[in-house]
C-alpha cells in the first residue's frame, strides 16, 4: 500500500468521517500527480507539492471541490468556487427525475432557476440535445462560472441574470429549480465545512417562509411542468401550495436516504 495514501488517511482522521478517507485521499493526490487509481495504490507518490498545506487545508474543513476548483458530477467536471454550491447527488435525482418524464428527442423549452455552477441546465441539455435550454441566477459571479462550464461542457445554454422574486419571466415547457431551502434554524445540523465555505445566500431561507421561492415561481405559472428540489419536512406544505396554485399530478419523490426531496406537477 502506498505509505503517502496511509499518511493522509492518518493525518485527515477524526477531521473527516472515516467513510471518506480513501476517498478523498485518493482524490487528493490524483489532482496534484495526475496519477491513475490503480498507481496510487502500488507506488509511492512522495514529494507531492504543498503535501503538508493541503491537509491542513482539509483538516480546516475545506471541501477538496473548492480546493482544486472542481466537482465530478454525473459524469461531468464542473468548475466550482466560493460562488457556487458544490453539486450534491441529491441534485442528480432531481436530474434523473427529468430524464424520466421526457423522451431524448422531445424538443422543449426549459429555464433552469437558481442555477448556480449551471450543473442542473447543463446535464439536462446534454440529456436533451434539441431543447431550448435557459438558465437564471441572482449573482453575476455564478453566472460566469455556469457559462464557462456550460462552454467546457459543450452545452448551449443562454443564462441571463434574474431577481426571480422581484422580476418576471416568460414561458416555458419546463422549470427545474433547486433554491434556497435549507431553514435559518437548521444550520446547527450543517457540516462545518458547509457553512465556513458554501454560500449562504444559495443555502438559507428564512423559517417564517420556507417556500417563498417555491411560491413564487408557481404562481407566475410559467411552465406546464415544474420539477424542484425540496427540503424534506416541506413535502406536504409544498403539495398544498402547488395545488392552490393550480397545479396537478403533483409527486413527491424520496431521495437515496429516504428523505422526501424532488416534487414534480403540471398544470
Amino acid at each position: 500500500m502506498n505509505p503517502t495514501l496511509l499518511y493522509i488517511e492518518d493525518n485527515l482522521r477524526g477531521y473527516i468521517p472515516d467513510n471518506e478517507l480513501r476517498e478523498t485521499a485518493i482524490w487528493l493526490i490524483q489532482e496534484t500527480t495526475g496519477l491513475a487509481y490503480n498507481e496510487i495504490l502500488c507506488k509511492d507518490t512522495n514529494n507531492i507539492p504543498n503535501l503538508e498545506i493541503l491537509i491542513e487545508r482539509v483538516r480546516s474543513g475545506e471541501p477538496l471541490q473548492y480546493i482544486f476548483g472542481k466537482a465530478y458530477w454525473g459524469g461531468l467536471t464542473l468548475q466550482v468556487n466560493a460562488n457556487t454550491l458544490i453539486p450534491r447527488p441529491e441534485t442528480w435525482e432531481l436530474v434523473e427525475a427529468v430524464k424520466k418524464s421526457f423522451p431524448a428527442d422531445s424538443r422543449l423549452r426549459m429555464l433552469d432557476i437558481g442555477t448556480g455552477s449551471g450543473c442542473i441546465a447543463i446535464a439536462l441539455k446534454k440529456a436533451f440535445p434539441l431543447w431550448h435550454a435557459e438558465a437564471c441566477d441572482i449573482s453575476e459571479e455564478a453566472l460566469q462560472t455556469a457559462s464557462d462550464n456550460a462552454k467546457q461542457n459543450n452545452a448551449d445554454i443562454s443564462f441571463f441574470k434574474c431577481d426571480i422574486l422581484n422580476q418576471t419571466i416568460g414561458d416555458y415547457d419546463v422549470i427545474v429549480s433547486n433554491p434556497p431551502y435549507v431553514m435559518e434554524s437548521e444550520k446547527t445540523l450543517m457540516q462545518k465545512r458547509v457553512l465556513d465555505y458554501e454560500p449562504w445566500q444559495a443555502l438559507f431561507v428564512d423559517d417564517s417562509d420556507p417556500l417563498l421561492f417555491y411560491r413564487r415561481i408557481a404562481q407566475m405559472r410559467k411552465a406546464k411542468y415544474i420539477f424542484f428540489e425540496i427540503n424534506e419536512t416541506c413535502a406536504g406544505a409544498m403539495n398544498e401550495m402547488l395545488a392552490q396554485s393550480g397545479y396537478r399530478q403533483i409527486t413527491t419523490i424520496k431521495d437515496m436516504f429516504g428523505k422526501d426531496r424532488i416534487t414534480t406537477a403540471l398544470i
